[in-house]
């Protein structure tokens, strides 16, 4: 198989999931479907921008490094373009790992909302146990619909991290399979031409 067709239909996988990422945060910021009067009472995570910046914007760069990769004059540049997507696959990696952690904590940390017992705003919850337990969802008073719509997110973040981590992890290999075969043989049977 070649490593750049390889390269580029990994690229286009990723565009869909980072714009998904980033949407998916974007929704974060209105907790229950509903704007809400103070910033203070949105969950920690969501100012760590793990779906914009980690699974979003820093996708976007492997992304296009992979999807530029076949067209290229690959027998003069082609070791060195492989080595360099290599390289953005482990930015790749590094972005989506933030944002699946953060994902990960903010899940079993549960939403900031307003809690029954005291009136205050905070995290009711303790190590995922509102995960197991559903009449545990009724601590929290405020923003309306706040457990599953930060489930429902922060969940959707992890898959699309999880997805994104794999998918720059088969860059890397592929990548480095790219650099280490990287002659003119390599290129000539991605154009259909045969080894030359």
């Amino acid at each position: 198989m070649c490593t750049e067709r390889c390269a580029k239909c990994l690229g286009s996988t990723l565009i869909p999931l980072a714009v998904s990422g980033f949407l998916a945060h974007l929704l974060l910021f209105f907790p229950g479907g509903k704007v809400i009067d103070n910033n203070d009472h949105l969950s920690d995570e969501v100012w760590y921008f793990g779906g914009i910046l980690g699974s979003g914007v820093l996708m976007i760069f492997p992304a296009l490094v992979f999807l530029g990769l076949e067209n290229n004059d690959c027998c003069s540049l082609y070791i060195t373009k492989m080595f360099t997507s290599t390289i953005f696959a482990v930015v790749g990696v590094l972005g989506a790992g933030y944002s699946f952690i953060i994902s990960a904590v903010s899940i079993n940390k549960g939403p900031k909302c307003l809690m029954v017992n005291n009136s205050t705003w905070g995290y009711p919850f303790l190590d995922g146990d509102y995960l197991r337990d559903r009449d545990l969802w009724s601590q929290c008073e405020k923003p309306d619909n706040v457990i599953p719509w930060h489930l429902t997110l922060f969940s959707i973040l992890l898959i699309i991290g999880a997805f994104q981590i794999l998918i720059c992890a088969i860059q890397v290999i592929n990548g480095l399979l790219g650099t280490l075969c990287g002659d003119c043989q390599c290129c000539g049977c991605c154009r259909g031409d045969g080894p030359v």
